[in-house]
């Protein structure tokens, strides 16, 4: 069975802070860089600038969230996500969608993993499979909140987001 994988990583260190802001569904959308310097793989150019629009995209803009997979298969999609120690969220949230910026066929989350904090820093990491098709993007999506449902702009230190596309499913 063949898969074909994309692998991208984004660290404040590295590239500097992420600017956390809210879209209507009240998560954010994880960017990640073009170029390698950050650990991407990315063969298949399925996190590629000129995806999506005739003009291309540049990083941190919100197209340099996208994952747009290479081929239809069974996807399995996994994230890491490291918040630096802030007191105040009391969850954090993350979710996996299926075209975040209604490019396509349409805003659909699936996966939403809601997790109170711990003592110090916030390091999660999730999972998820599901079929995916060229042409339907995908992203992480995440949130910080506190009392009173308030999103709150905690700062990312690290995130990364994979997606490994089995090629070969057998059907019946």
């Amino acid at each position: 069975m063949s898969v074909v994988i994309c692998s991208l990583k984004w660290e404040a260190a590295r590239s500097g802070r992420q600017r956390i802001t809210y879209d209507s569904d009240g998560y954010h959308l994880v960017r990640f860089p073009y170029d390698a310097d950050e650990e991407a793989y990315d063969p298949w150019r399925m996190h590629d600038p000129g995806h999506g629009f005739t003009t291309p995209s540049r990083f941190p803009d919100a197209r340099s969230g996208l994952i747009w997979p290479s081929h239809d298969g069974w996807g399995m999609l996994s994230a890491m996500v490291f918040w630096e120690p802030d007191n105040r969220p009391t969850e954090h949230r993350a979710r996996f969608v299926r075209d975040p910026l209604n490019l396509s066929t349409g805003y659909d989350s699936t996966a939403t993993t809601d997790t109170v904090p711990t003592r110090g820093g916030q390091y999660r990491s999730y999972s998820w499979q599901m079929f995916v098709h060229p042409g339907t993007p995908v992203g992480l999506k995440i949130s910080a909140r506190g009392p009173g449902d308030v999103k709150l702009a905690a700062p990312l230190m690290l995130a990364e987001f994979k997606l490994a596309i089995h090629t070969d499913v057998a059907r019946p």
